[in-house]
This record gives structure tokens, C-alpha cells and sequence, in this order.
């Protein structure tokens, strides 16, 4: 399908860039620039990835000659130095354009997001400070140069929603480190160099405080790849299930010093939150293309449908939640902080919330309102309706997570408990 008409419609999401007084700093509006430009191409090819449930390495070149590997290292450190709402707004736009490449995206900056400046602000030691400073100059290297960094998070337990130790272990060995586990739903599998994987040091009475953040080669022996990748939506991601077995690391593999990722798990609640925008970018996308397929300004489309009530009546309900999503989305992505406020780290689960439940809204009523005509394969709805809808499952802030500790959290202050 020709995609051309969002080069015009883009432009809608730099409206939504402006909420709450918070405009685009230059940094913020090149590189969403640099996203436009290829955007429609990477649009276009989401048809044959989606089909094919194949990873969009073609986008992901593009991605690397954009110097985007990088974009959340340290720009001391030889990266562009994009902060966490400069990351935010780049991937909601990345989404726009193409969800799984988004939510792929996630995965390899998060890697650098989590282990910059946010490492900075916590507690750590002499020694633990000039570790993470050495093993993290070797993997942003390894990312200015070019490298994937995918991201490995599920294991069909409550490890990932923060409920218990994670069952793949590391045992410390002379050099290194030797890990044991599954992880499943790992994305860019076969197509990543490196996956950061989340474990338990190998201790008695081990707890989610002996959590390890590892970053295991893609060559290293005892690890494989199995399963088939054949889901409802979000095809792209190639997400199969990671098997190690007795896997080697060296002393530079580690992304934090042991123990440390608990503390930032614990002080940097918004770290979860960097899925959120590209449902966002769905949301946005849906939206757009509906009012464009009203208008009849969407190739193929021959015939104008804006002129009924029931159509204006839809598009209007439709952005005004669209700009509730947008307004909590902004607000909450400035509130990035060491130590949010209660009133803060509730809100970046009210936002999570919202944002993946009104992506999937908005998707449906895009179908609704356009009508059977939208739901073939030849236009890009019926998946902007089935990627919006994985939103809700993403670990480790499901929407039913969310609801259950905002309850909690505004019923009971800190130390209370019945």
C-alpha cells in the first residue's frame, strides 16, 4: 500500500509533542525528523514483516546508519545522550510508523537507558562505580559499532511482574559467570548479538536482591533458540523462547553490578514504562489513518464518508481519548526521577494503563468507523488492531499488574498493612 498520505498526517503527532507546555527541545525535534524520513518505508515494509512474522532487520540498517544503536548512550561516551523523555517521544513516533520495530527498539535501548545516568544516581561503591564504568564502556561500544542488544524478560513465572527471584541462575566461576535458564518471549531472537538477561545469583536463600542484568553473546556455547513465533499481533518481534545451558560469561558481561538492578527497580519505577509509547504511536496511527480514510485521502479510498454524524460523532470520541492518553503520557514522562513521590509512582501506573487500554480503544473504534473496507490486509488497521492489543500482556506492567498496585498503593500508605 502506498503510504505516502502520513507524511501529511504525521504531523499530528508533533501537536501531541507540545501538551502541558512541555515544547521539543532541537535534540528531540531532529531526531524525530530522522524517524519521518524513513518512517513511510518502514510503513510499508510492515506488511510483508507482519505477514511473515519475520524480525525487520531492514529497518533495524536504517536504525544503525541513523546512528540510533546509540541513542540513549552517553554522548561522553561517544552516543547521541538521549535522555528518558527524549527516548520516549523518538520511540511513540517509532511506533507510528511500525509497532514491532518500536517495541523491538525498546529492548536494545533499554539497555543503555537503565545502565547510564540512572546507574549515576543510586547507591554504589568505589569499586562497584569502576566496575560499571568498565563493563559499560565495553557495551556501548559494542552498540555505537553497530551491535543489537535485545532484552530478555519472561519466564512464565512472577519473576518478571517483581513477585519472586528469577529462575534462570548465574553461578560465579573463576572469570566469569555461568548461567542456566529460559527465558520465553525473548525478542530478536536469531536476530540480536547480544541479550541482557535478567537472573539470580546461584545462592542459598537467594532473593530478588541477588538480581543480575547479563549480557550473554548470541554466539556463546550453550545457547539456543526454539519454538516457533506464529501470534495475533506484534509478528515482527520474532519473540521465541531462549534456552541456556551452562552458558559462559566473562567479568565484562555484566550491564549492573550484582545487586544493583533491585535498587533500580525499586527507585526507578518509570525504567518499566518504556513499552508505553509505542502503543502511543499505535494509538496515534489508528487515529490518523481513520480520519484519513473519512476524508478519502488514503490511496484506494474513492469515496468520502465524513460528511455522516455517526462518522464525526466517532472521530470526536476517538480524539478526545487520544488527548486524555497523550496529556497522562506527558505529564508522566516528565516525572522521570530517582525517588518519585508516591503521588508520581502512582501515577506512572494509572499511565501504563491508560495507555495500553486506550491503544487497543482506539484501534477498534478505528475499525468501526471506517468499516469492512479497513479490514483488509492491503491497509494497515487490522494490524495497528491486533498489535494494540498485546499492549495489555507486556510484562513487567501488565494492565492487570497496574490495577492491582495502584489498589494498593492508594489504599495503604508505606508500612501498613491489615
Amino acid at each position: 500500500m502506498d503510504t505516502e498520505y502520513l507524511k501529511t498526517y504525521a504531523q499530528s503527532a508533533d501537536d501531541n509533542t507540545l501538551a502541558h507546555g512541555l515544547p521539543l527541545t532541537e535534540q528531540q525535534k531532529q531526531l524525530i525528523a530522522m524517524v519521518d524520513e524513513v518512517g513511510p518505508t518502514w510503513s510499508q515494509r510492515a506488511f510483508k514483516h507482519d505477514r511473515d512474522a519475520s524480525f525487520p532487520i531492514d529497518n533495524w540498517n536504517d536504525l544503525r546508519r541513523m546512528g540510533f544503536l546509540g541513542l540513549c548512550v552517553p554522548q561522553r561516551l561517544g552516543g547521541m545522550g538521549a535522555d528518558y523523555r527524549t527516548y520516549m517521544l523518538v520511540a511513540s513516533r517509532i511506533g507510528y510508523y511500525c509497532g514491532s520495530t518500536a517495541n523491538t527498539f525498546n529492548m536494545h535501548n533499554a539497555n543503555a537507558l537503565w545502565t547510564a545516568d540512572m546507574v549515576d544516581q543510586l547507591d554504589l561503591n568505589e569499586d562497584q562505580r569502576a566496575s560499571h564504568e568498565l563493563n559499560r564502556q565495553h557495551h556501548y561500544t559494542k552498540m555505537l559499532a553497530g551491535q543489537i542488544y535485545a532484552q530478555p524478560f519472561s519466564e512464565g513465572s512472577s519473576a518478571a511482574a517483581g513477585k519472586a527471584p528469577f529462575g534462570t541462575l548465574a553461578r560465579k566461576v573463576d572469570g566469569g559467570w555461568v548461567l542456566t535458564g529460559r527465558k520465553i518471549f525473548a525478542s530478536l531472537s536469531g536476530s540480536a548479538n547480544y541479550y541482557g538477561v535478567l537472573c539470580t545469583e546461584d545462592l542459598p536463600n537467594a532473593s530478588m536482591r541477588h538480581t543480575l542484568f547479563v549480557a550473554v553473546p548470541a554466539t556463546a556455547p550453550g545457547l539456543s533458540i526454539e519454538g516457533d513465533w506464529d501470534p495475533l499481533g506484534m509478528r515482527g518481534t520474532v519473540s521465541r523462547t531462549l534456552i541456556l545451558k551452562d552458558v559462559f560469561v566473562d567479568d565484562l558481561a555484566p550491564m549492573m553490578p550484582p545487586g544493583i538492578y533491585a535498587q533500580a527497580a525499586s527507585r526507578y519505577p518509570h525504567m518499566f514504562m518504556t513499552l508505553t509509547p509505542t502503543y502511543m504511536g499505535i494509538a496515534q496511527a489508528a487515529f490518523d489513518f481513520a480520519v484519513a480514510y473519512l476524508r478519502a485521502d488514503v490511496p484506494g479510498v474513492g469515496v468520502k464518508r465524513r460528511m455522516y454524524p455517526t462518522k464525526q460523532i466517532a472521530i470526536a470520541q476517538m480524539y478526545v481519548k487520544l488527548q486524555q492518553a497523550w496529556s497522562l503520557f506527558h505529564r508522566t514522562t516528565s516525572e522521570y526521577r530517582c525517588d518519585p513521590s508516591r503521588s508520581e509512582r502512582m501515577r506512572a501506573l494509572a499511565c501504563q494503563h491508560t495507555v495500553m487500554e486506550t491503544s487497543a480503544e482506539i484501534c477498534s473504534d478505528a475499525v468501526k468507523v471506517c468499516g469492512g473496507q479497513a479490514m483488509l490486509k492491503t491497509y494497515p488497521l487490522e494490524r495497528m488492531f491486533r498489535d494494540s492489543r498485546c499492549g495489555a500482556l507486556m510484562l513487567p506492567w501488565t494492565t492487570e499488574i497496574c490495577l492491582d498496585r495502584l489498589g494498593q498503593g492508594l489504599l495503604y500508605q508505606a508500612g501498613e498493612s491489615d
